[in-house]
């Protein structure tokens, strides 16, 4: 079982990682739904390994992080314009 949450937690970081930095390098934007699956699905895995290991704070920041990850999800994509993406 150790393992397993050890893996689970290492998935979640180069989820989470990975996703922030294509953002950050301009490839992603936060509203793309890779990003969002890539924080859903890392804030997901985080949790379980956060809460095995009784890192209860985190694990709590984590939850929080899913819903606003799911709540991304089921928002209507939004057009924007050239001017709005340049600021």
């Amino acid at each position: 079982m150790k393992l397993t949450v050890d893996i689970l937690g290492w998935i979640a970081s180069v989820l989470i990682v990975g996703s922030y930095l294509l953002n950050i390098r301009g490839k992603w934007t936060a509203q793309m739904r890779p990003y969002i699956w890539c924080n859903l699905i890392g804030g997901t895995f985080f949790i379980a390994n956060t809460f095995y290991y009784g890192a209860y704070p985190s694990g709590v920041v984590n939850v929080i992080w899913v819903i606003i990850a799911a709540a991304g999800l089921m928002q209507k994509p939004r057009k924007f314009s050239k001017a709005q993406s340049q600021t």
